[in-house]
């Protein structure tokens, strides 16, 4: 797990996880952890929400706007 380094302090991200084919991301205050996996968000989109990630910035926003209920259940 790496903590999201949120460059403008303005994400409900906390931490992440990149695997070869999806991404696991925990947010503030939640219960569980989220993986947006090939499958099922995409692999697209999970390879854009790896690259907001590493930079620290847009994860959240990403995620809100293009793949919100799109994890592994």
């Amino acid at each position: 797990m790496q903590k999201y380094a949120d460059i403008n302090n303005d994400s409900g991200v906390d931490s992440f996880e990149i695997h070869a084919t999806s991404i696991t991301v925990w947010f503030d205050g939640a219960p569980k952890s989220y993986t947006y996996s090939y499958g099922i968000a995409g692999s697209q989109h999970v390879e854009e929400m790896k690259k907001r990630a590493l930079v620290g910035d847009g994860l959240n926003a990403y995620i809100n706007m293009n793949v919100k209920f799109k994890y592994d259940r």
